[in-house]
């Protein structure tokens, strides 16, 4: 019942959202989420008391849960495979390359500006500087990422209210996100950034959140199931919930694993995305892979994340973060510095038409999640006609060297390195990944500029290539 009420109370204050982005003009110019809007209602109405209904640890559980559904889901999803030309899948790869290896590059940053910054700020509210730890967790992967391995923290190594530390970052991430991306983009629109999407303004059904009746829509699918049998909808979860025992299991024999066992064993997301990748092979094996449709796949990822996004800000109690609000916040804007900065002079650097989407795709990922990113570059390129959004996909092959760092960061938490062995360590990889964005040939010259309109580009852009 109490899953039920706390389900039932985000659903609320997600149309709730909705009608404030609509009717609100100030948060309808900045493009807010409904799930963010929703989010931090909720978070004020739980620090105030004003739902009692229900707590904030079945806000806590929810999000772990739909953490892993999401990984699940992405799991399950194919690939795109419309663009087979050897020119666009070239283009793909070299953007998925570089957007993964800033990524992986920020992880690395962030977690030691994080504890540099605790070390300086945090000792003076009783802060320990550990919790600069959770970082990369929070405003490189989301919520979900920082609730998991802020319970891992808890759990294996000793260190309170981790958890609720790690969903307090993300939830100003989120926020981070939004008040930094949306002028960035709206900028870029004026400044003819987006005129290679077909796009000079934003359009009206972005401002409003929703569609009129008299609006080009998308279809969100079809139907792969005969609905006298069972219906598609009902389809698609049982393959959720199939991959969800299947994770179960892989979490549980690791778990076994001698020493780092149950510190692997926690990440249960891993395991569903890796079950989710197994059903989706044994369906394809078996000709079957037609009954789940992408596109409705890709939908049910976006319920789950719009869900998570409410839950982790409810999750927040500022009775138990209260006397650190400072240092995390502090904290929080020295990390959006430095990832603005670093997105924003690599991101126009990648050498390809769609850099200006690229970066905006990136910078919402680094400071939310990759619904965020794709809600950026949906600004200044609704129909997503750019190869953008599934590069924003396939970065997560290169992200795979993001591994070293959270190896790293364990083995700081378990005092198994120091602090200051750990920082350096932490570093290290950092070089690897600028030498790979040489090799790739994603760090080179500018291929936008804001001081400049598109014009002004293009014409330096063939002076550039008539010199050569």
């Amino acid at each position: 019942m109490s899953f039920m009420i706390a389900f039932g109370i985000a659903s609320i204050l997600l149309c709730v959202g909705m009608i404030i982005r609509s009717k609100i003009s100030f948060i309808r110019n900045m493009l807010v989420p409904a799930s963010v809007i929703a989010g931090i209602l909720g978070l004020v109405l739980m620090n105030t008391n004003l739902i009692q209904a229900t707590n904030a640890e079945m806000f806590m559980i929810i999000v772990t849960q739909l953490f892993t559904i999401t990984f699940i889901s992405i799991g399950l999803t194919s690939n795109n495979k419309n663009n087979k030309e050897d020119a666009v899948g070239k283009q793909i790869v070299k953007g998925a390359v570089g957007l993964g290896m800033l990524w992986n590059l920020l992880y690395a940053l962030t977690p030691v500006a994080g504890i540099v910054v605790a070390l300086l700020i945090g000792s003076y509210f009783g802060m320990d500087a550990l919790y600069g730890l959770l970082i990369p967790f929070a405003f490189a992967q989301g919520p979900g990422q920082a609730a998991t391995f802020g319970a891992i923290f808890e759990q294996q190594y000793g260190i309170e209210n981790a958890a609720m530390v790690g969903l307090t970052f993300a939830a100003i991430g989120f926020i981070a996100c939004f008040l930094v991306g949306v002028p960035i983009a709206k900028y870029g629109l004026k400044r003819g950034l987006a005129k290679k999407y077909g796009e000079s303004e934003i359009k009206n059904y972005i401002k409003r959140g929703y569609y009129t009746k008299d609006d080009k829509r998308e279809s969100i699918g079809q139907e792969t199931v005969f609905s006298g049998n069972m219906d598609t909808m009902t389809f698609h979860f049982t393959m959720i919930g199939i991959c969800y025992v299947l994770a179960l299991g892989m979490a549980y024999l690791v778990s076994l694993i001698p020493g780092a066992g149950p510190t692997l064993g926690g990440m249960l997301f891993i395991y569903g995305m890796l079950a989710g990748y197994l059903v989706k092979m044994i369906l394809k094996k078996l000709r079957l892979d037609h009954l789940l449709d992408n596109t409705f796949q890709t939908k049910i990822t976006g319920w789950s994340t719009d869900y998570l996004v409410v839950c982790s800000f409810m999750a927040v109690q500022f009775s138990i973060i209260g006397q650190w609000i400072v240092p995390i916040i502090i904290e929080s804007i020295v990390i959006t510095i430095l990832t603005v900065a670093v997105v924003l002079y690599f991101g126009k650097r990648l050498g390809g038409d769609n850099d200006f989407s690229r970066t905006l795709g990136l910078l919402g990922t680094s400071l939310g999640t990759v619904p965020s990113g794709i809600a950026l570059v949906r600004i200044i390129e609704p129909s997503l006609r750019s190869t953008t959004a599934i590069e924003l996909g396939m970065m997560n092959i290169p992200m795979m060297f993001s591994y070293v760092t959270v190896t790293t960061i364990m083995m700081i938490m378990a005092g198994t390195l120091s602090v200051t062995a750990g920082i350096l360590w932490l570093l290290a990889p950092i070089p690897l990944y600028l030498i790979l964005l040489k090799v790739f040939k994603v760090w080179g010259r500018k291929t936008y500029d804001f001081k400049e309109n598109i014009e002004t580009s293009e014409r330096k852009e063939k002076s550039y290539a008539k010199v050569l």
